[in-house]
């Protein structure tokens, strides 16, 4: 693991940011590209990154200390200046909300906006995923025997420290401390593979998929089916049915885009009829 790849003087680049920051421009640039495709003005692509940016990484930092709100009492400046500590689905949910109030108020049309950020937003996602995984932050899951295994030992959230609020795992080694050099899965890869895959999918039928809004329904639909089988392998606490938090989300966003494919796929149908 790397966490940090560059230091000059004062100045450190750190690997998930420069991962995230890469996600970032790779998705602007599908967005660009989809909108010019779409015959929508492709300016509005730059205000519609800077407002996931913006809204992403605010909505990520509020759910994570909602999270650890113990912790964040207890340390609130070094918890929200920390520059980890980044839970998705709030970035998600806040970004889409701000996105659609962006696009109500320029009086264009929500559902376009979204069909085109699709493709470029489950990649960007991969992406940054990368960063996590470079990092070793906790994002990764839980030990194996597999010939991929990873050893994160030198991440900034070594194993030793983040199975400790998992009796099943520490139960399983001498004095109840995993080791930190323990291989786990990379499930940070996983979902850079899983996402390069949804993506070529998106990607290559999104000429295709008639309806507006249904490609956004889609996404939701893979997007929030990757996260719920990966959460399988990942060290996040369960909350309810032996279910974690980004699982009972993702369970919510599959309802909502199933509901919404089949909602508009019928409404393109019956106009179109």
């Amino acid at each position: 693991m790397c966490p940090r790849l560059l230091e000059i003087g004062p100045f450190t680049i750190y690997s998930y940011g420069l991962m995230l920051a890469t996600g970032f421009i790779v998705a602007s640039y599908l967005l660009t590209a989809e909108l010019k495709r779409k015959q929508i003005d492709p300016n509005i692509g730059n205000t519609v990154t800077l407002i996931a940016v913006v809204a992403g990484i605010s909505g990520s930092k509020l759910l994570f200390l909602m999270e650890h709100w113990t912790q964040f009492m207890a340390d609130p400046i070094g918890m929200a200046f920390s520059p980890t500590g980044l839970t998705f689905y709030g970035g998600f949910l806040l970004a889409t909300l701000m996105i659609f109030l962006y696009t109500r108020k320029q009086k264009v049309r929500f559902f376009s906006v979204a069909d085109a950020v699709s493709p470029g937003l489950i990649l960007g996602y991969g992406i940054a995923r990368l960063g996590c995984h470079f990092a070793g932050d906790g994002d990764y899951g839980f030990p194996t025997d597999l010939p991929w295994g990873t050893d994160y030992s030198n991440g900034t959230y070594p194993p030793s420290l983040a199975f400790r609020s998992f009796p099943e795992i520490t139960s399983q080694y001498p004095g109840g401390i995993v080791p930190d050099n323990v291989l786990c899965h990379p499930t940070p890869v996983y979902e850079l593979l899983f996402s390069a895959v949804i993506f070529s999918i998106l990607w290559r039928y999104r000429k295709n998929i008639q309806g507006e809004g249904t490609m956004f329904a889609l996404y939701l639909i893979l997007a929030a089916l990757e996260r719920f089988s990966i959460e399988f392998l990942r060290l996040n606490p369960r909350l309810a049915f032996g279910l974690s938090e980004a699982q009972l989300i993702a369970i919510g966003l599959m309802v909502v885009g199933l509901t919404g494919w089949m909602y508009l796929s019928g409404k393109h149908r019956t106009e179109g009829a």
